[in-house]
């Protein structure tokens, strides 16, 4: 499976416990199928670090042999319950993610964070909210909690610089 990782840097060999620990699946190194998603990363990261430089990392994920290993792995493919919960819980620092080696699932961006939001704080039901959500496209996200996964499993192809 080719996945891209957006950055500022050149990442040959990434890390699994660097970066947040509220993130969306907790601290780990993210990766995604869509590459315009990379994309939008980096030029975001860009920003924000005040960089020259926006770079989308490329790489193949052995998936099904990292499955077939045994690793403990969580799947939420679709905006559902389970994800709203895990998505609010990991934002409360309760760690739903402490378990398992690698995570996939749809991102907590721009498009649905208000509705996560309003969920977290009571300000509507987890049926309004999932009602919301069921009309946003679901994009993806996978992360790596586990070093010996990226050891392993993910390989380095190459990477792109940005204009």
């Amino acid at each position: 499976m080719i996945l891209f990782h957006g950055s500022i840097l050149k990442i040959e060999r990434p890390l699994a416990h660097v970066g947040r620990e509220h993130l969306d699946f907790g601290r780990g190194f993210y990766l995604t199928k869509i590459e315009e998603q990379a994309y939008g990363w980096a030029k975001k990261v860009k920003i924000i670090k005040k960089s020259n430089t926006a770079i989308i990392n490329i790489f193949d994920f052995d998936y099904q042999t990292t499955i077939n290993a045994g690793y403990k792995f969580l799947c939420m493919d679709e905006y559902n319950k389970e994800w709203l919960d895990f998505i609010t819980n990991s934002r409360k620092g309760l760690k739903p993610w402490s378990g398992y080696d690698f995570i996939e699932g749809g991102v907590a961006n721009d498009r649905v964070i208000d509705t996560v939001e309003d969920y977290m704080i009571g300000r509507i039901t987890a049926e309004q909210a999932l009602g919301q959500l069921k009309y946003a496209k679901p994009n993806h996200q996978i992360c790596i909690l586990n070093q010996e996964i990226i050891d392993k499993y993910l390989k380095f192809i190459g990477s792109k610089e940005l204009i």
